[in-house]
C-alpha cells in the first residue's frame, strides 16, 4: 500500500527524496489516527459499556475491579499495540526511527501491563477478603510476592530492550548476585516463608485475638503482610511485629476459645483455715432452708447416718466417723449455684475443686466456662458470680482470707489497750 502511495506521488511530480519522507509522514499520521480510534473504541465505548454493566449488577464485588482501574488500564494497551504492529511497516525506510518507536511502544505496553496486573492483584485480594475463608487463609503475603516478581520481570524486560540484550542474560547475571539479593531481600524471603507456614498450619488469621508478652501485644490481627503482622491492641494502639516472629517465638491465639463459644473462668477464693469446722445440728437445720442445699443435705444426712450406724460409730467425739463440714457444704452449694447459672456452659469443663492449702488459706477454685466470649459480658458474669460467692461464704461461717491492713492492726491495738493487764 505504501508503494502504491509512493507511485502516485511520483506521477504527480513529487521528487523521490521528498517522496520517502512524505509517505512516512502520511503513514505515521494514519497510525496515529488508528491508535486514537482504538483508544476511543476501547476507552469510551467498551470501557463505558463494561462500567455500565458492572454498576447495574446487584453484587458489589465487581465494583472493586472498577475502583482499582483494572479495565481502564487494560484499555490503554490498544493504541500501543496498533503502534507496535504498524510502525515497522510505516517506517520501513527508517529502521532506526522504527526501532525507537517500537521500543518505546513496547516499554509503554510493559509498564501498562505491570500496572494492569498490579491492579488486578489488588482487586483480587480485596474481593477475596469479602469471603469468610479469607480470615482463615490470608493471602496478602502471596500477592506481595507475586507483585515483586511482576515488577522484577517488567524491570528486566525494559532493561533488556534499552540495552539490546536478552532477558536470559540478566537472569543469568542474577545467579551471580544471589548472595547480594539474599542479603537485601532477607526480610521479605523470611516473611514469605513464615507466611506460608502461618497459612498452611492455620496458626493465625485475620481477626484472631492473639497475645505476645515479648512485644506487649494483646489484640486482634488486622493484617498479615509479607514482612509484618499488624495487630490492633485493645487499648486502640497498633503493634507491628515481624511475620517470622510468629514462627520463631511463642504467642497465644484465642481463636479456639472464640470458636468454642465459651470463655474460661479460673479463679479461686481463699478460705481462712481457722473458720473450717464440722456442722452442728443447728447449722444443718439452718442450711436446710437454702433451697439449692436442701436435697443435698437430706441425701448427705441419710448417707452419713447409714454409714455411722453400720460401722458402730461413737457420736461422743466429732472426729469419729463421717460428718458434714461447713467447707464441704459450701463447695456443694457452689456447684449447685453454678449449674443453675444461665450464663455458665453445661457442655464444657465444669469443676469446683479444693486445692492444696497455702499460706493464704484453702483455695476453692472455680473452673467453668461462660456461654459468651464477649469481653464485657464475660467480665460482668465473672464479677456477678464472685460477688455472690464472697457474700455467701458468711452463711457457712467461713471467712475469706485477706492480708491484714493498717486498719486491722489499729483495731487490734485498740482492743489490746482496752483489755485489762494480766
Amino acid at each position: 500500500m505504501l508503494d502504491t502511495i509512493s507511485d502516485i506521488l511520483l506521477q504527480i511530480g513529487m521528487p523521490g527524496a521528498q517522496n520517502i519522507y512524505l509517505v512516512a509522514g502520511l503513514a505515521l499520521a494514519a497510525i496515529a489516527i488508528l491508535a486514537f480510534l482504538a483508544n476511543f473504541v476501547t476507552r469510551l465505548i467498551i470501557y463505558r459499556i463494561v462500567k455500565t454493566v458492572i454498576k447495574g449488577t446487584q453484587t458489589t464485588r465487581d465494583d472493586i475491579l472498577l475502583r482499582h482501574r483494572v479495565f481502564e488500564r487494560l484499555s490503554q494497551l490498544a493504541p500501543a499495540l496498533i503502534i507496535y504492529w504498524l510502525a515497522p511497516q510505516a517506517l520501513a525506510g527508517f529502521p532506526q526511527a522504527a526501532a525507537l518507536i517500537v521500543t518505546a511502544s513496547f516499554i509503554y505496553m510493559v509498564v501498562t501491563g505491570v500496572l494492569f496486573l498490579d491492579g488486578l492483584l489488588n482487586a483480587g485480594l480485596e474481593i477475596y477478603r469479602t469471603f469468610p475463608m479469607s480470615r482463615q487463609m490470608p493471602i496478602r503475603s502471596f500477592v506481595q510476592v507475586a507483585k515483586l516478581l511482576i515488577y522484577l520481570g517488567g524491570f528486566i524486560s525494559v532493561l533488556s530492550l534499552l540495552l539490546g540484550e536478552s532477558p536470559l542474560t540478566f537472569l543469568a547475571g542474577l545467579g551471580a548476585l544471589a548472595a547480594v539479593f539474599m542479603f537485601v531481600f532477607k526480610d521479605p524471603i523470611l516473611g514469605f516463608v513464615a507466611g506460608i507456614q502461618l497459612s498452611s498450619n492455620q496458626m493465625v488469621a485475620i481477626g484472631d485475638w492473639i497475645t505476645m508478652s515479648k512485644y506487649d501485644l494483646d489484640g486482634d490481627v488486622e493484617d498479615i503482610a509479607l514482612t509484618t503482622v499488624k495487630v490492633r491492641n485493645f487499648d486502640k494502639t497498633i503493634t507491628t511485629v515481624p511475620t517470622q516472629a510468629l514462627i520463631n517465638e511463642s504467642f497465644r491465639n484465642w481463636r479456639g476459645m472464640q470458636e468454642t463459644g465459651g470463655r474460661r473462668i479460673k479463679r479461686s477464693v481463699h478460705v481462712d483455715l481457722s473458720t473450717i469446722r464440722f456442722l452442728s445440728d443447728d447449722d444443718i437445720a439452718r442450711l436446710s432452708k437454702v433451697q439449692q442445699l436442701k436435697p443435698y443435705i437430706e441425701q448427705k444426712t441419710r448417707e452419713l447416718a447409714t454409714y455411722n450406724d453400720k460401722h458402730g460409730i461413737d457420736p461422743a467425739s466429732l472426729i469419729n466417723g463421717r460428718r458434714m463440714t461447713n467447707i464441704g457444704t459450701f463447695r456443694a452449694w457452689l456447684e449447685f449455684y453454678l449449674k443453675n447459672h444461665p450464663m455458665i456452659s453445661k457442655d464444657l469443663t465444669f469443676l469446683v475443686r479444693q486445692l492444696e492449702p497455702v499460706a493464704t488459706g484453702l483455695p476453692i477454685e472455680i473452673y467453668v466456662f461462660t456461654t459468651t466470649t464477649i469481653w464485657a459480658e464475660y467480665e460482668s458474669i465473672q464479677a456477678d458470680i464472685f460477688d455472690h460467692v464472697l457474700a455467701a461464704a458468711r452463711e457457712f461461717d467461713l471467712r475469706i482470707y485477706q492480708q491484714p491492713s493498717g486498719a486491722d492492726f489499729q483495731i487490734t491495738g485498740m482492743a489490746g489497750a482496752a483489755s485489762p493487764d494480766i
